[in-house]
């Protein structure tokens, strides 16, 4: 049996739809289906107030899928937004329309869970004491280089670190740290990460070809994010690295909201340009109450190799001003050099290939003050927890 779009669409025509009314190919419910190396994306369109009581719909249909021979894995998402694309007949209308089945959702201070604009409770990670977000408003700002000699920096502070690499359109994590094959399963439903000088790494660029284009909207980005989170056997971590997609969109919104986040570091290069889309990622972490554990200056200025002269070539000292306006802490300054770049092209990131060099020191100092920080936001989110006395 040849595994293609068809196979997988007759195959779901077995899963029933919601109530059990008709299957979600000919509700229309199942959106495009996409396929690289054996496994199989997709998302089913459902009402938004019904999606934790449709779960078992969405595992039905993963099952369904991951029985099929020569599937290797299936990634199925819920999303209210209707499919585009898809892959049947229009649902017939339903004149009379059951009502909204209760939830157990709890509801939230200041009203029902189920009132316009609630967001889902954020539920920690087992095992991860920490998630820190690595961001920017841009791509281009070197953040996932930030992000990975930043974790290296974190472990050899003795902490126990990982790495989730969330830009699911351009992973970068695979190239920086050398890895390369696919992780295996723990228990044919959980990913064992992959790792790396000692770090626990996992990134959709292990289970996709790099060249293979990701063409999906948001829902299906987020329900990714979230498998590759919840789903993953990270083991005992202090401190999880999330290398965030750049912007402020859909995806990050959602991550930001979802994710129960320690801290945000913002990353950015000196330019006016960079530094008013820091600002955005600056301000969608504070809406939604990310402390913000501080902005790093990546590509400060450059250092000639053979002069030793000294070049502002974007500029210098934008983040800092941008920092002190805006009251964060300033992290500090990356220089923009040669063995910076040459070492993450060759999957030995600076920190681990030349710890004793001026290039280490300087993600080092800034994973230390990252460390500080952090543990304060952390105090402070104990200390504000409320305290429940027994009488």
């Amino acid at each position: 049996m040849t595994l293609d779009r068809q196979t997988v669409i007759d195959r779901l025509r077995s899963v029933k739809g919601p109530d059990l009314e008709g299957d979600v190919v000919s509700l229309g419910l199942v959106s495009e289906i996409f396929i690289a190396d054996g496994k199989v994306f997709f998302s089913i369109t459902v009402p938004a107030r019904r999606a934790q009581e449709l779960e078992p719909l969405r595992q039905a249909a993963e099952t369904a899928v991951k029985s099929l021979p020569g599937v290797k894995g299936a990634m199925v998402a819920l999303t209210a937004e209707k499919a585009g694309g898809g892959m049947g007949a229009t649902p017939p209308p339903r004149p009379n329309p059951a009502p909204p089945r209760p939830t157990s959702q709890r509801s939230a201070p200041g009203g029902p869970a189920a009132q316009a604009g609630q967001q889902p409770a954020k539920q920690d990670v087992p095992g991860i004491k920490a998630i820190i977000a690595v961001a920017s408003g841009k791509g281009g700002v070197g953040k996932s280089t930030t992000a990975v000699n930043l974790a290296l920096g974190l472990k050899a502070l003795g902490l126990k670190v990982g790495i989730l690499d969330a830009d699911i359109y351009g992973p970068s994590m695979p190239r920086l740290l050398g890895l390369k094959g696919k992780p295996e399963t723990a228990d044919g439903k959980t990913l064992k990460p992959m790792e790396a000088f000692g770090v626990k790494v996992m990134s959709m660029g292990f289970l996709v070809e790099e060249d293979t284009p990701m063409i999906w909207r948001g829902p299906m980005v987020v329900s990714a994010l979230r498998q590759m989170l919840r789903d993953v056997a990270w083991g005992e971590l202090d401190v999880l690295v999330v290398d965030m997609p750049p912007g402020t969109g859909d995806a990050q919104l959602t991550m930001a909201q979802q994710v129960p986040l320690a801290g945000a570091v913002i990353v950015s290069t000196p330019q006016d340009l960079a530094l008013i889309d820091a600002r955005k990622g600056l301000n969608m972490f504070r809406r939604v109450d990310v402390p913000l554990l501080g902005i790093v200056e990546n590509m400060s200025y450059f250092v000639a190799p053979d002069t030793g002269k000294r070049y502002d070539i974007f500029g210098h000292g934008g983040a800092k001003a941008e920092a002190e306006r805006l009251g964060v802490p300033f992290l500090g300054e990356v220089p923009l050099t040669m063995d910076v770049r040459e070492t993450s092209d060759a999957g030995t990131p600076v920190v681990a290939s030349n710890p004793d060099g001026v290039q280490a020191g300087v993600y080092r100092e800034i994973a230390g003050r990252v460390h500080t920080h952090l543990a304060a936001a952390m105090q402070s989110a104990a200390d504000e927890a409320p305290a429940i006395v027994f009488e």
